[in-house]
């Protein structure tokens, strides 16, 4: 009976080694299945990747264009509205200038022109005529020397 004990006990334990080696076969398998899904998804995680980064550069500079091309239009059309309003501004003073009360208004202000019959009155500051002619050395100078002066010097302001 010795021989049937040893036996079950034999059957026993080569039946707990082929219970534990079908274990781990079933694990080594299922972990051989994780590393190829695991290789799978990196694989398609890399070219979902490649792709992604391919469209990013093959829109980069399209879209940097776009951009610029559509702060250029904005540019153009500040540029547009400035020049309309200076249209604006010229044809107003075109008007204005057909007037010829206004015409004889400006002649008075800048000009300090009268009418026949008029008399004309110039009220100087003395401060500013007194410095004006120690800033230029004008006094001791023809009147007609300071116009051209003052001509010249109107020109030069301009440039």
């Amino acid at each position: 009976m010795a021989r049937k004990g040893d036996q079950d006990r034999f059957s026993t334990s080569t039946r707990l080694r082929l219970l534990g080696e079908q274990t781990a076969a079933r694990v080594y398998r299922s972990q051989n299945r994780r590393q190829a899904r695991r290789s799978r998804l990196t694989g398609r995680a890399a070219f979902l990747a490649l792709v992604v980064c391919s469209l990013v550069v093959a829109l980069a500079y399209p879209m940097r264009q776009y951009v610029s091309q559509r702060s250029d239009i904005s540019d153009q059309e500040r540029r547009m509205d400035e020049a309309k309003q200076q249209v604006e501004r010229l044809r107003d003073e075109k008007a204005r200038l057909q007037d010829n009360l206004y015409i004889q208004r400006l002649a008075r202000e800048h000009l300090h022109m009268v009418l026949p019959g008029e008399t004309g009155y110039t009220v100087i500051d003395p401060e500013a005529a007194e410095q004006r002619s120690t800033d230029e050395g004008t006094a001791d100078r023809p009147w007609y020397s300071n116009v051209w002066d003052g001509v010249d010097h109107a020109d030069r302001n301009k440039q």
